[in-house]
């Protein structure tokens, strides 16, 4: 099984066995563009370029070809958003990053005398600067002739899953304008019970119906990969939005179970079973993911934007470190903190407390504070925010967490693992294949040709790596995580 897994840093394309071991993969980073403070976008073409070559080098690296290849799966950086051509293909500006903040003033035009929650009710979501619906909006109000064009049908709309399905099936050579139930619950476009656009809320945000997808399962035929490709002929069968992926590819099948991705942001995802939960504690209810015919899982989501990134800001703005690994050998130089608290808000804060107007700040410093204690903190949020994102969730659900499962890049980091079971007070479960994004796209469209014949597959794929055991007293996880909720204060307020 192959899988495209376009993440906002990079672009991978890996191959597994029946068993989700990897026996092929191919990374390549693809350029962040900062246009202006809290603005963030790609090159949408940059990442097509990207994706065939990884395809084919993940093949090489395995001496395969495409006959050995049952079936591609796809998952991607979910809210991103790109506009482009029919007739040529060609995008009509930069993708804009889940991330970006531009929208901030259009989200309050849109939320009224209502107020944030103006569509929470059928979408599942606030009005947010992060989902994909206002940042079309932006483009279609911000680039000359374009609304226009949308009516006329001349354009499409979509998150990055859509614009690779419709490059891997052909392009405007017949490419499948699509995607699927997991990235259409990203838009805040789609009504989460009966998984449709909502003619209404398109119309309120001003996004014309001609522009849109065709929304899919998750496991399906969403057609053959085009012939002048690394994989020509296979079906692609599988699309899933990255922290819906995971889940996925974590075995959290079952209502109550949860993972948290640690990656360019943290993602904390706890299925709910068949009926959506809607959060009174700052959580985002999502569609988790559709299984050809059946019933769709809903998921509530934490969602956490600074993370990862943190630590490439310490490498690329700083110099701090010369590589991201070095980040725990660094922090493991110092005892603790040192009372040092980094709040990564850069783009403002994410859930549970959704502050746009919050800015990344470093408090506690004195004389004594070094590189070692910044790197630490910088670690430490990571866990903070996850710690925050678990608390409004049992709040939501009425669930006790007795494991978290992890996975993604950062877990890696010993020391932050450790760290993450210390300030949660516990365990938390590597898992021996640790690209679960990747592994859950396959998994979907292993499904939907046979390669595995059910979910039991998946959990019987499911095994653990390495576990990490709470081990720090109740007074120190007390006094910690105080002083970061008091660092947090100081974050609003600095625009």
């Amino acid at each position: 099984m192959a899988a495209i897994d376009q993440g906002t840093t990079s672009t991978r394309a890996m191959i597994f066995d029946h068993e989700g071991r990897v026996v092929g993969a191919e990374q390549l980073e693809h350029e962040q563009i900062f246009p202006r403070a809290g603005w963030v976008e790609h090159d949408a073409a940059e990442i097509w370029r990207n994706t065939r070559r990884v395809g084919a080098a993940a093949l090489a690296s395995a001496e395969l070809t495409a006959k050995d290849i049952v079936a591609c799966g796809l998952t991607n950086q979910r809210e991103t958003t790109v506009i482009w051509e029919r007739d040529t293909g060609k995008p009509v500006h930069n993708a804009i990053v889940w991330q970006d903040t531009r929208t901030d003033d259009l989200c309050t035009e849109l939320a009224g005398d209502v107020g944030m929650d103006r569509f929470r009710d059928r979408t599942g979501l606030p009005l947010s600067t992060y989902f994909a619906g206002p940042k079309a909006r932006w483009l279609l109000d911000s680039v000359d002739g374009l609304r226009e064009r949308a009516e006329n049908g001349e354009l499409c709309f979509g998150t990055m899953d859509s614009w690779m399905a419709w490059n891997m099936t052909g392009g405007v050579d017949g490419g499948q304008h699509v995607t699927d139930v997991t990235n259409a619950s990203r838009t805040m476009l789609m009504d989460l019970r009966t998984q449709q656009w909502d003619a209404e809320i398109c119309a309120d945000m001003g996004i014309p119906m001609a522009m849109l997808p065709e929304i899919r399962s998750s496991s399906g035929d969403f057609g053959a990969l085009r012939g002048n490709g690394p994989l020509p002929g296979v079906p692609l069968a599988g699309i899933l939005g990255d922290q819906q992926a995971a889940t996925f590819g974590q075995a959290c099948l079952e209502p109550g179970e949860a993972k948290n991705t640690y990656g360019t942001g943290n993602f904390l995802l706890l299925n709910t079973g068949t009926e959506p939960v809607f959060s009174e504690h700052g959580l985002l209810t999502t569609v988790c993911y559709r299984i050809g015919e059946q019933p769709a899982r809903y998921a509530l989501e934490g969602s956490i934007a600074v993370t990862g990134s943190l630590i490439q800001w310490l490498r690329d703005n700083l110099g701090l470190i010369p590589q991201a690994s070095d980040v725990e050998k660094l922090a493991g130089g110092v005892d603790d903190n040192g009372g040092v608290y980094f709040v990564p808000a850069f783009s403002g804060l994410f859930a549970p407390r959704w502050r746009p107007d919050a800015r990344g700040v470093i408090v506690g410093l004195t004389r004594f504070a070094d590189k070692g204690h910044i790197a630490r903190a910088a670690l430490e949020a990571s866990a903070f925010q996850t710690r925050e994102v678990i608390e409004a969730m049992q709040a939501d659900s009425g669930v006790e967490l007795s494991t978290l499962k992890v996975d993604g890049g950062m877990v890696v980091n010993e020391l932050l693992m450790q760290f993450q079971a210390d300030i949660l007070d516990v365990p938390v479960v590597r898992p021996v294949v640790n690209e679960t994004t990747a592994l859950g796209a396959a998994y979907a469209a292993g499904l939907a040709v046979g390669f595995w014949e059910s979910e039991d597959d998946i959990r019987a794929n499911w095994a653990e790596d390495r576990r990490w055991e709470p081990g720090m007293a109740a007074d120190d996880r007390d006094r910690l995580y105080a002083g970061w909720n008091r660092a947090v204060e100081h974050s609003f307020g600095l625009t």
